[in-house]
């Protein structure tokens, strides 16, 4: 195959502040898309992606569950990361803004631009949206509230080193003109031109002093790097560029990015701050970024506060990962938002992938097994108009998908190999391979009508790799076919001569009964469902050293009201522990038991005080809590 170069794909890295609902994954699930198809074609692709860890949000959030921030990120970035990893994402970097590489050069680069005059120090006041963690004037308010997310905003007044945007306006302004597909689509590009160049560029807040959860300013240690310094950097961060030019081979091949993928929400920030950080650095710009539409649960915004959250891990439950990925692959347009529900979902299952697809395959094979035993050699038997019209679709296909995949078309690029499947079902109309097999004498014929079947499917679902893998795997084992790559779907007529496919035809989609489906999701989904962590072998656990300690002191923390600090007496030592159950617990209730804690736990400190091991409590559905006790057994003894 021929080498076509490399191709850097990245995406936005997602905010580590909790679960990734369907709208969240869908972006990961595009760029995998797009990463396959690349590397299908012959590109030698680098694939990024991972999570954004720092900020006031963050710093908040972890207060509230009574953790460090860097314990809190390291849960959310684990199940951000299993939730891509479930949805089969091929990515080569997982990169973390608590990296030490990354956070190594954020810091250099932030001294960098201080130093060559493009930060400096000054008083910032305005209004400040801690979820989107942006600040906003008067005049860019939504009535009163923040123009991306719409929530509430307060006024905030502190010392930050701020990024003169405006010196490098022009230069932007000029690479926007002479590059017309680096925003995408033109919708965004031209927001992006009418609302924020036009009306000239406002110097950037680049540090903090309100919060601590942050790369600190090395050479200011009451500031810390402003999210977007920091987040933006991980593109050239994670491949290894270093402000001093002593760049890893993985920069020098791959960088400039080749595509940001991203939500349309953010484009403002890789459009405009990310290219003039990049600027002011010396460093090239990303060829493209592409502003996708967000996926609303039917016509509303998805939203955890508003209750319509779908999660992925839920649909893949019921559905599937691959046919997840199909539908939101297929559903989402080129520009506007697309929507999901539960029962759009279920239909579109039925009508393509059961319907449309599965049954082709399933009637395809069998066919081929009862008439040949399963071999089918390649036809010798005159062509007519039918089978020019399925060969020419079925090469035309491969076309339209590189053109639809190139213009980063995915939802078309998919509907077009559809296409080729529903064309296949037309052809097995016309030409009735049942009738066909009642007489000997059409034995040619009929072998040809199944060849073309199994050869077209077999293109489809080379096609097909990319977005829905496993079920492509899985056709090309039924089809027991060699020919996978994306050279044997340049002509038609690849298939092996003599060729004997699978006997035992296995389902790919079977139809949904809607009404039992639907009633079982909600059902489910109306009580907690049970989740289970990983698995985890029998050395992982022996790794957990767990004692029975005696409490001998409890009391409040001093400067924490859901924190209590204990004194444990664990039989030949004495220990220091800090956990949040003040709500459920007097200090002197708990003064005399006997309660389970591990004891291994790298000690850290909460709010100021020590904590050297962990408490165990259960908590049930009703978030009422009691810590494990035991009552028999001395103090020290090992729990195993």
């Amino acid at each position: 195959m021929e080498n076509k170069g490399k191709y850097y794909i990245t995406t936005a890295i997602a905010y580590a502040s909790g679960k990734p609902h369907i709208g969240n994954t869908y972006e990961i699930i595009m760029a995998d898309a797009i990463a396959r198809y690349k590397r299908l074609t012959g590109y030698d692709v680098r694939f990024q992606t991972g999570t954004d860890e720092h900020g006031q949000k963050i710093e908040e959030k972890a207060k509230a569950a009574g953790m460090t921030p860097k314990a809190f990120v390291d849960l959310q970035a684990a199940e951000i990361k299993r939730i891509f990893d479930l949805m089969n994402t091929s990515y080569d970097r997982f990169i973390r803004t608590t990296d030490d590489d990354h956070e190594f050069q954020v810091k250099k680069i932030f001294r960098k631009l201080y130093d060559q005059g493009d930060i400096y120090k000054s008083q910032y006041e305005g209004w400040y949206c801690t979820p989107c963690e942006s600040f906003w004037t008067d005049s860019q308010l939504v009535d009163g509230k923040c123009p991306d997310c719409g929530r509430e905003v307060h006024k905030e007044k502190e010392e930050s080193y701020f990024f003169k945007l405006s010196k490098y306006q022009k230069q932007l302004e000029e690479y926007i003109e002479e590059h017309p597909e680096f925003i995408q689509p033109e919708s965004r590009k031209n927001e992006m031109i009418n609302n924020f160049l036009k009306p000239g560029l406002q110097d950037l807040c680049v540090s903090r002093t309100s919060f601590k959860w942050g790369v600190p300013v090395d050479f200011d240690d009451k500031h810390v790097v402003y999210v977007w310094i920091d987040a933006l950097s991980n593109y050239i961060t994670g491949l290894g560029y270093d402000v001093d030019g002593n760049h890893s081979d993985l920069y020098k091949k791959y960088w400039p990015a080749d595509l940001h993928l991203i939500g349309k929400d953010i484009v403002r920030f890789h459009t405009i701050y990310w290219p003039i950080m990049l600027l002011a650095l010396g460093v090239p710009l990303p060829k493209q970024v592409f502003g996708h539409p967000w996926m609303l649960v039917g016509e509303d915004k998805i939203s955890k506060s508003r209750g319509n959250a779908i999660y992925a891990d839920d649909l893949v439950r019921y559905f599937g990962v691959d046919a997840v990925r199909y539908y939101v692959l297929h559903e989402m347009p080129f520009a506007q938002d697309g929507t999901i529900t539960w029962e759009l979902v279920v239909d579109r299952i039925n009508s393509d992938l059961a319907n449309v697809y599965g049954n082709l395959v399933s009637r395809t094979l069998s066919m081929s097994n009862k008439y040949f035993g399963g071999t089918v050699n390649t036809p010798d038997a005159q062509t007519t108009e039918f089978d020019r019209e399925l060969i020419r679709c079925a090469e035309e296909t491969v076309k339209k998908v590189d053109a639809k995949m190139d213009e980063l078309r995915v939802g078309d690029a998919l509907e077009a190999i559809l296409d080729l499947l529903r064309r296949c079902n037309k052809y097995i109309d016309e030409t009735e391979p049942w009738k066909l097999a009642k007489d000997t004498a059409n034995k040619q014929e009929l072998n040809k009508v199944l060849y073309n079947l199994l050869e077209a499917i077999r293109f489809a679902a080379v096609l097909l790799s990319s977005f829905m893998p496993e079920t492509s795997r899985k056709v090309l084992d039924q089809l027991n076919t060699e020919k996978r790559d994306y050279d044997s779907i340049q002509h038609f007529g690849q298939l092996e001569d003599n060729h004997k496919v699978a006997s035992d035809v296995k389902p790919l989609f079977a139809r949904l009964n809607a009404e039992e489906v639907l009633a079982k999701i909600h059902s489910d989904l109306d009580k907690p469902a049970v989740k289970h962590k990983d698995e985890v072998a029998i050395e992982d656990f022996e790794k957990l050293e767990i004692k029975v300690g005696k409490i001998i002191s409890c009391e409040k923390h001093p400067s924490a009201d859901k924190l209590l600090v204990f004194k444990l007496d664990f039989g030949n030592e004495e220990r220091q522990i800090v956990s949040g159950i003040a709500k459920w617990y007097k200090p002197e209730e708990l003064v005399g038991k006997k309660v389970a804690a591990i004891v291994n736990l790298k000690p850290v400190k909460l709010r100021g005080v020590e904590s050297q091991g962990m408490i165990l409590s259960a908590e049930d559905e009703n978030g009422d809590l009691e810590v494990v006790s035991l009552d028999k057994v001395a103090a020290g003894a090992e729990i195993r």
